[in-house]
């Protein structure tokens, strides 16, 4: 770890979307057209972020932390241009992690479940429509995130049945069953399948938080609210 936020960039050789990712914060990624819209959008979510680290208990490390460094820029895959989302692995991501670096990653994709699912039970059930998600209320957007969540698990020999995660029950024990794979597959030096264990870990903790920052910005509540006193 350096005092400063190292970030890898992303992009196809076409162009269209550039990809910044924090590379020791998994779930800290965003897209823009070009890499200084990128990287504005990214420290634009900085405090975003930050109840997430606070949830894995890496609060005080994310406060002293400085500005952002970006440290390698790779070459994406199609999604890269198409959605503006990282799918592939840095260098870094490639080498092992110590059980420490693997506890600590860990911690954070569970603030990142812990967060989704605290925003899920607090935002309106209806959801403000707009073109992001094809305008999906809450409940299709936690079954979706859920249900990718599963494919994810499949990269690990896990296999949840369909509809378990929308159980709390079902939910604890995929997790659970989720990150001891995680530990037994770094312990043996194993990847996921195509991906590297690192980049199942930033990539998962990223599609549960940019969902939850969806939910929130689409949020009604306080208009339901509205209407409820008329």
């Amino acid at each position: 770890m350096t005092d400063s936020i190292r970030v890898m960039i992303e992009r196809r050789p076409k162009g269209k979307k550039v990809v910044a990712c924090a590379i020791d914060w998994p779930g800290w990624t965003r897209g823009a057209k070009t890499e200084d819209a990128a990287l504005e959008v990214m420290e634009s979510y900085r405090q975003r972020y930050r109840p997430v680290t606070g949830l894995a208990g890496l609060e005080p490390e994310y406060e002293s932390a400085g500005d952002l460094e970006v440290v390698e820029r790779i070459e994406g895959t199609g999604p890269t241009d198409f959605w503006g989302i990282s799918f592939s692995s840095g260098s870094t991501e490639y080498e092992p992690m110590s059980e420490a670096e693997c506890e600590r990653r860990i911690a954070l994709l569970q603030a990142s479940w812990a967060h989704f699912d605290d925003v899920a039970h607090r935002v309106s059930s209806d959801l403000r429509k707009g073109p992001r998600g094809g305008g999906r209320d809450r409940d299709q957007i936690v079954s979706h995130t859920y249900g990718t969540e599963r494919d994810f698990a499949k990269k690990l020999g896990i296999i949840t049945p369909q509809g378990a995660m929308l159980t709390p029950d079902g939910l604890r024990e995929h997790r659970e069953a989720f990150t001891d794979a995680i530990r037994a597959y770094n312990a043996e030096g194993r990847s996921a399948r195509t991906w590297t264990l690192q980049f199942l870990l930033r990539h998962s903790a990223y599609h549960f938080l940019d969902h939850a920052w969806e939910m929130e910005d689409k949020d009604m509540t306080e208009q339901e609210e509205y209407f409820s006193r008329q």
